[in-house]
């Protein structure tokens, strides 16, 4: 079994980004837009899975489904929203 493949963790003043991996997966996007705040592709799968903290934003709305859609529309990987609670009394408020 393949671990995830980190390629992209977003933080103001810090990133991680392998452009060439997502390149390869058929998404090209500029790392300043509206990215996830973590990019992982799970090879096992052929997923992306894209990752929103609900301490930043709250939890992935339709509006912010629509957004990542379009922005990893010519993936060649599937997409997987997902949302992270840091406790599940968090998850419980939603």
């Amino acid at each position: 079994m393949c671990p995830g493949v980190l390629i992209y963790a977003g933080e103001t003043g810090c990133k991680y980004f392998d452009e060439n991996l997502l390149s390869n997966l058929g998404v090209s996007v500029d790392s300043h837009g509206k990215m996830p705040e973590v990019v992982i592709y799970y090879p096992e799968k052929a997923w992306l899975l894209l990752i929103e903290s609900v301490t930043s934003h709250g939890p992935v709305d339709s509006k912010r489904h629509d957004e990542l859609a379009k922005l990893f529309r010519n993936s060649t990987a599937g997409i997987v929203c997902v949302t992270a609670f840091p406790n599940r009394s968090v998850m419980a408020r939603y």
